[in-house]
């Protein structure tokens, strides 16, 4: 009885030292399975971080533009001088479009009646030019996934009441 209880705990360690040698390799099996998942989402989270820096840059180009183009009246007008603004404070991505449009209202809140250059515009208050500055650029994902969009158009607006 003694020598069938002392055979069945030897088998059951032999069964424990056979079971480790098994999984001796499991780990560089598991490493193998894991890593593309885990080199995606590093790719992944890497095009993420490139997307939103670009997002960035457009919205702070068009808020330089304006910034430019609100000092003065003059500065105001030169539609060259506040896109070549814009553009230079995005050096990193290439800007498309810069779209600066002025505008005018009343210093009492009324709409300007007539237009901006009407003397008449704004009875007893006086006018004010408000410039919007618009950008966009188009920026080409690094990876491409299928099902996702080629490329991805970013906006940027910022709108400035003009210095008189």
């Amino acid at each position: 009885m003694i020598s069938g209880f002392r055979d069945f705990v030897f088998r059951l360690c032999m069964l424990g030292r056979g079971g480790v040698r098994t999984e001796e390799g499991s780990s560089l099996v598991e490493l193998a399975l894991t890593m593309p998942i885990l080199i995606l989402l590093v790719l992944g989270a890497a095009e993420l971080g490139w997307v939103t820096y670009a997002a960035v840059e457009v919205a702070n180009a068009a808020r330089a533009g304006v910034s430019y183009g609100c000092q003065t009246s003059a500065t105001a007008g030169d539609i060259t001088g506040i896109q070549n603004t814009a553009a230079a404070d995005a050096p990193d991505i290439a800007l498309g479009t810069t779209t600066v449009t002025p505008s005018c209202i009343c210093s009492n809140g009324n709409a300007a009646v007539g237009g901006c250059g009407s003397p008449t515009a704004c009875p007893g208050s006086e006018i004010e030019t408000i410039l919007t500055v618009q950008t966009q650029a188009t920026v080409t994902p690094l990876i491409r996934v299928p099902g996702l969009p080629t490329s991805l158009t970013l906006h940027g607006q910022a709108v400035q009441k003009v210095l008189q």
